[in-house]
């Protein structure tokens, strides 16, 4: 038996219908979902305010022998701290976070972080005390550090980080749920450092953890183990995805060129769970060994592969690698001669 649940994170899924991804994620014998608060899947406002919609979920869940362990509410965390707010944001908020856009950009912050809080009160009527998200960073677009960055103005942004994110989570407090942060590129957390900086600008406040994906690490050169012993009482959440490296005669460097997903000119690309170079089954020992019991959630990305042959395959091949651990020591038997 699986020492995990295994869910599916729903994000990429957020194009079909909720009640679809269920029925696909039952049939292929997940456990659950890590359902993202995205197209039809988890409408924030709605459930914070209607207990009927968030009984509707719950329903739709139980129907196909699923359980919820975590929500996603990474595409508002973005625009929480970001600087600019732009087209970009458009593209991914709900219409009632957006408002009136680019031309009331605190306006639209204010509102992403207002959504914030509303996921934690949300995750608590369902029972569930883990959202994961993005946080967004004021100070990302200066990562170059050309024209010259001031020291104070990478301070100011992890300050900025501290003063948008305590309010949201003395909320994430009040309902007993933790915010599980992805550490990627474009947020205040982005690599081992800056996430050692982001829990000191926080004064490493128990709501505040993080989820563990192991693709963004990769083509940074980050030891995707190491982080997870060295922040071992941080590990709220784990999303599985990998990341195929493949440096090519030089060319290929780790910021990708600006070339599309899939272009073999990449020296690097996410693929499925089981195709890239992720250390996987280190990873899980290392899971394990830190205490960690909470689900593995498979976060389905391939330009190569589609998601209907992907999704199902990554779940076997994870499953294959949580066996049950030992209830004695291997070298237990030595003494019994």
């Amino acid at each position: 038996m699986s020492t995990h649940p295994v869910t599916l994170f729903t994000g990429q899924w957020a194009d079909l219908p909720f009640e679809e991804v269920a029925r696909l994620a039952a049939e292929w014998g997940y456990d659950g979902l890590e359902v993202a608060a995205s197209g039809d899947h988890l409408d924030l406002q709605r459930a914070d305010e209607d207990d009927a919609y968030v009984a509707s979920r719950r329903e739709i869940l139980d129907r196909h022998g699923l359980k919820i362990f975590a929500i996603s509410n990474h595409l508002a965390g973005q625009a929480v701290c970001d600087a600019p707010i732009d087209f970009r944001h458009q593209a991914i908020l709900r219409e009632y976070v957006w408002g009136d856009g680019d031309g009331d950009a605190e306006g639209v912050r204010q509102r992403a972080a207002d959504d914030m809080k509303r996921a934690a009160r949300v995750a608590r009527k369902l029972d569930i005390d883990t959202v994961v998200g993005f946080t967004g960073s004021s100070i990302w677009p200066y990562l170059a550090m050309f024209p010259p960055v001031p020291a104070s103005v990478i301070e100011a942004g992890f300050e900025d980080f501290a003063t948008r994110w305590n309010p949201i989570l003395d909320v994430f407090d009040d309902e007993g749920v933790r915010f599980a942060h992805e550490v990627h590129p474009g947020e205040i957390a982005y690599d081992y450092w800056s996430s050692v900086r982001a829990l000191e600008a926080i004064d490493h406040r128990k709501a505040f953890g993080f989820n563990w994906d192991p693709s963004h690490m990769m083509w940074q050169n980050i030891d995707p183990v190491g982080f997870i012993v060295d922040f071992a009482d941080r590990i709220y959440h784990v999303d599985c995805k990998d990341t195929r490296m493949r440096p090519r005669n030089g060319r290929a460097g780790v910021l990708g060129s600006h070339l599309p997903w899939g272009d073999p000119r990449r020296g690097w690309d996410f693929v499925s769970t089981g195709h890239g170079d992720v250390p996987w089954e280190d990873s899980f020992r290392a899971l394990d060994a830190i205490g960690y019991t909470g689900p593995i959630s498979i976060e389905w990305e391939d330009a190569g592969m589609d998601r209907l042959h992907g999704a199902p395959e990554a779940l076997g091949y994870v499953r294959s690698l949580l066996w049950p651990k030992p209830e004695a020591s291997f070298d237990a038997a030595f003494s019994n001669q």
